[in-house]
């Protein structure tokens, strides 16, 4: 008996293999456009197992690939005389519309939508099979009458994607709001859903649709997940403070955590908003309660106060720090203001040596071999500074030897290549960087590989290197912050090496200093020669992209900045700047999409 019962499930095995390969090579057929060949073989699977319904709509389908509609007809008829099945009409009636028997088509799909008032439960399965057919407008029909045939099922994720795919972009943000009101659990979602449809631009008709029903949505019914909503548009706009007053609102109908108003400052911060990064930070400061909330919005705001300022300024933000100390101490659990206060006072108020004297007592303190990492990454920077390159090697070299493969000592192993190319020793640097090409840090591999390029491309040129020594000597200048020392030694290369590959890497690094000088017209001529005369060269993209932006920021010519963008999207399809050129160039045409 047990012997029977093995033969048996051997010859089903056997049988459900050869019908799941047959099936295989047919769908591959069909794939092909292989037609009649997918034909012979469905036929077969569909003798074997004729109660399958893929099977049937398979063949249907095949034979109006093949215009043979009368062959399609005849399966479904037959199969309708058997049982009525609404999906079945559809299909009969989209073969009558391939026919042009436009009339019997829409007798059918009526018939279809009419099923679903005896039977609600097939709601899903005659508004699938319509979508199936792109028969969208009667989709919709069904979806909305099993709205209020089963109140209980939601159908507006169906309804919103279908109104995206027709273009009702106003109708389609309605069903995904009335989704997340029914299951705000899938808010973060419908945010993902919706962000495909909107853009930077607050005055786009998407957007005015959005902001609108969710201004009245709160008139109606003041719900939370509104505000959050809203919130998050005004982020997508990049109007901070817009979202920072529907952030506030919801902190106080729940006061339980600052978590939320903190990130939005922060991203501010990121996106160079300072008015708005420093306004939410105040406003955390005069609501916390946590010593630590209250240090970090602190150090923001101290270092965006720091931007420019004035020798007053500079010195009232050192008497900040002063107080600040005073009060929160020195410790481990400061050590992130100690740091800042040690740059500030290293690079902005230019006393290094007070900036030493700091930081070397802050390493006296109980800190955990990170943390001294931290400090002695900062420490060997101000030697840099100071280009005292030796003292800074040793600090960098023990940063690598207590904390091998970390992060902080792939840093620091940068740092010691940079130190060294700062020094003009190119070939220790390069060895350096070689290694550095397969850093765990994305940001670490690609600065290596950039710096490692412009060694290599440029130490054999010139057998006494001189012009990589000017631009080394150049890069020192503006980490240094000797902006104007850095552009008359970049001005050097240009004159005296005209020949030399070097050219367009300086023309580019001295585009940026002007930038940071907001020498804009300076910084546009140095893109435009490096476009035009270097146009095949590694930095082509660059240019591009950087004066797209000058354009668009701060020199107030949107089209030859929308032209610049397009052409990054044509011209430079593997570029770093693709994706963000795509998104720019669309919102400067106008696009309601993003």
């Amino acid at each position: 008996m047990q012997q029977r019962f093995f033969v048996i499930l051997l010859i089903l095995a056997s049988y459900f293999g050869f019908s799941q390969n047959s099936e295989d090579q047919a769908e591959s057929y069909y794939k092909k456009g292989e037609f009649k060949k997918a034909l012979i073989i469905y036929q077969n699977l569909q003798k074997e197992n004729p109660t399958s319904y893929n099977y049937i709509y398979k063949l249907v389908d095949i034979h109006q690939q093949l215009e043979q509609y009368d062959a399609s007809e005849k399966i479904l008829v037959e199969r309708l005389e058997k049982r009525q099945n609404p999906a079945m009409l559809i299909a009969l009636g989209y073969n009558f519309q391939l026919k042009d028997s436009i009339k019997r088509a829409t007798t059918l799909y009526e018939a279809a939508i009419t099923y679903a008032d005896e039977k609600p439960n097939y709601i899903y399965t005659i508004a699938r099979k319509f979508e199936d057919y792109s028969l969208l407008d009667q989709a919709i029909r069904t979806y909305e009458k099993g709205k209020i045939l089963t109140p209980d099922k939601n159908y507006n994720i169906q309804l919103a994607r279908i109104y995206g795919d027709q273009g009702n972009v106003e109708q389609m943000f309605v069903n995904y709001i009335e989704y997340v009101d029914d299951k705000p659990n899938y808010l973060n979602n419908i945010k993902r859903a919706i962000n495909d449809f909107i853009s930077e631009n607050r005055d786009s008709e998407n957007n005015t649709y959005l902001r609108r029903l969710l201004l009245k949505k709160i008139q109606q019914e003041p719900k939370a997940i509104w505000y959050e909503m809203l919130s998050w548009l005004y982020v997508q706009e990049k109007a901070y403070s817009k979202s920072f007053v529907q952030e506030k609102a919801l902190y106080k109908r729940n006061p339980e955590s600052l978590d939320r108003i903190f990130e939005l400052a922060e991203i501010a911060h990121k996106d160079d908003d300072d008015d708005a990064a420093k306004l939410i930070f105040n406003y955390i400061l005069e609501t916390t309660q946590g010593p630590t909330t209250a240090l970090t919005a602190h150090q923001y705001i101290l270092e965006m106060d720091t931007k420019d300022a004035d020798e007053k300024t500079l010195q009232q933000i050192n008497e900040t720090y002063t107080n600040l100390f005073k009060e929160f101490g020195s410790s481990s659990l400061t050590l992130s203001l100690q740091l800042s206060y040690g740059k500030f006072l290293a690079f902005n108020q230019k006393d290094a040596k007070t900036a030493t004297r700091f930081l070397k007592e802050t390493l006296k303190l109980n800190l955990s071999s990170y943390q001294q990492a931290r400090v002695k990454l900062l420490l060997a920077d101000i030697l840099v500074l100071q280009e005292k390159f030796n003292e800074a090697l040793i600090f960098y070299s023990q940063i690598q030897a207590n904390l091998k493969n970390s992060v902080i000592a792939q840093e620091a192993r940068f740092k010691v290549a940079k130190t060294s190319y700062y020094k003009g020793d190119f070939d220790w640097a390069e060895a350096q960087l070689k290694i550095l090409k397969s850093s765990t840090s994305q940001l670490i591999a690609n600065d290596a590989l950039d710096l490692k390029l412009l060694i290599s491309d440029n130490k054999y040129e010139d057998s006494l290197q001189t012009a990589l020594k000017y631009y080394a000597k150049a890069d020192l200048y503006a980490f240094q912050n000797k902006t104007d020392d850095a552009i008359s030694l970049l001005d050097k290369i240009l004159e005296e090496h005209k020949t030399e590959n070097i050219i367009s890497q300086t023309l580019f690094q001295q585009a940026k200093l002007y930038e940071k000088k907001k020498q804009y017209t300076k910084a546009e001529a140095n893109y435009q020669e490096i476009i035009t005369n270097y146009s095949d060269g590694i930095l082509a993209d660059d240019a591009h992209y950087y004066l797209a932006e000058l354009y668009n920021t701060h020199l107030a010519k949107p089209e030859q900045a929308k032209e610049l963008y397009e052409k990054i999207i044509f011209e430079f399809q593997d570029s770093i700047y693709f994706i963000e050129a795509r998104r720019m160039f669309r919102m400067l045409r106008g696009d309601s999409i993003n």
